[in-house]
């Protein structure tokens, strides 16, 4: 078999620039190892940035998200017995987010794919990455017990942090940063309204607090929660009195509660690799970096990783331009950091640490500051809707004009 971009993973990164590359004419091979059912089965996060958005858009498979998508202005904090309303709309010149469901985000990029009869393989197993460092790269893998390989000019790896892409990089190629947190998140799926129109964080002396959705039937919620939890420990009972605790009294008076669809656990971790280019194979999302869920960051920062892979290799198919994919660590890896900061801090703010009361006081006042002034105001606006994504294929500042990159050259 031979292709031109080799995809690893059909989760929506994956997915997305399948669909992208598609319609520039550029034909892509995507390689799953788990069945459709089953990809379509992960429960994610659903707030999708502006650039996020605009990109499903471009990619032909918004539509859906358009008609049941809910736009949200803005969302609230609470801490100390009050609660703050971040005007996202407002402070960041009309931009907004959109809560849709990473599920739903899923099927209709694979809905567009089987429309444009681009060829995705599921349940492949044995999947191996060859010669990327080489200008033939390959992938091989087993299906119906067939090996089969796969040649190509670049491999995408969009497998996520346990995947394969990742783990066939040299060791000593690759510089891994990590910070994991001393906690969990416990979060239950219901089908009840949500408690708001908009999502509240709440920072809270028995742990941190989350009030969001997926529709105006379905709502998500969370609370912090010790890492050795036993969720067969936490009833639905329990878990509705402890998020109750945790909420301000009017907004958990207006609470309504039911039975629980899913329950899980998740432990919260900051992780980046650097670079994220290795000869032609290129990490995307979470095989190259992970964030706390706290700033709503993970699929959001998958879809500019996305972005800039897209137009990369368009512009490199289309009017020879190598050497933007040369630039593709350095480029992703300045919004990945500043994305990674914002994260941390709100996990750091919003949760309860076994700190003394020195650190105690120092989150409220951060948190008193950050939501009191319009200039802490924007800045978490600002962060929270999305930074911008880089241009690609135009200079950042007039220096760059000069050098060897070819950024002074005509787009």
């Amino acid at each position: 078999m031979k292709t031109q971009v080799a995809i690893i993973g059909a989760g929506p990164s994956g997915l997305l620039l399948g669909q992208l590359l598609h319609l520039q004419g550029i034909e892509t091979v995507i390689l799953e190892a788990k069945s459709p059912e089953y990809v379509l089965g992960r429960i994610r996060a659903g707030v999708l940035e502006q650039g996020f958005v605009d990109l499903l858009r471009e990619a032909k498979a918004g539509a859906r998200m358009d008609r049941e998508g809910h736009v949200h202005e803005g969302f609230s904090i609470s801490f100390a017995g009050k609660q703050q309303r971040i005007d996202l709309k407002a402070l960041t010149g009309g931009k907004t987010v959109m809560v849709y469901g990473q599920t739903e985000v899923t099927k209709d990029l694979m809905d567009a794919r089987a429309a444009s009869g681009a060829l995705s393989i599921y349940e492949a197993e044995n999947v191996q990455l060859h010669d990327f460092y080489t200008d033939k790269p390959s992938v091989s893998f087993v299906k119906n017990g067939e090996t089969v390989k796969l040649e190509c000019d670049y491999i995408a790896g969009c497998d996520g942090f346990h995947g394969v892409a990742r783990k066939s990089i040299p060791k000593d190629d690759i510089k891994t940063f990590e910070r994991v947190y001393p906690f969990g998140w416990l979060g239950v799926l219901s089908r009840t309204p949500p408690v708001s129109d908009e999502l509240i964080y709440a920072s809270h002396e028995r742990g941190f607090a989350l009030c969001s959705m997926r529709s105006a039937t379905l709502s998500r919620y969370y609370v912090q929660c010790a890492l050795d939890e036993n969720i067969d420990e936490w009833s639905d009972e329990r878990f509705w009195a402890e998020l109750k605790s945790r909420l301000p009294e009017d907004v958990a008076n207006k609470l309504v509660t039911g039975p629980s669809i899913e329950k899980s656990i998740a432990p919260l971790r900051s992780f980046v690799v650097e670079p994220m280019k290795f000869g032609r194979l290129f990490l995307v999302g979470d095989a190259a970096h992970i964030v706390p869920p706290t700033g709503a960051k993970g699929l959001n920062l998958a879809s500019s990783d996305v972005y800039t892979l897209y137009h990369a290799m368009r512009k490199t198919y289309h009017e020879g331009r190598s050497d933007l994919l040369e630039k593709y660590s350095e480029i992703c890896l300045r919004r990945i950091w500043k994305a990674e900061r914002f994260s941390w801090w709100m996990t750091s703010v919003l949760h309860k640490f076994d700190e003394d009361g020195f650190n105690q006081r120092i989150q409220q006042a951060e948190l008193d500051y950050y939501t009191s002034t319009e200039a802490g105001r924007t800045t978490i606006a600002e962060n929270y809707v999305g930074l911008p994504y880089e241009p690609i294929g135009k200079c950042r500042n007039k220096d760059e004009a000069t050098q060897k990159s070819g950024c002074g050259r005509r787009n």
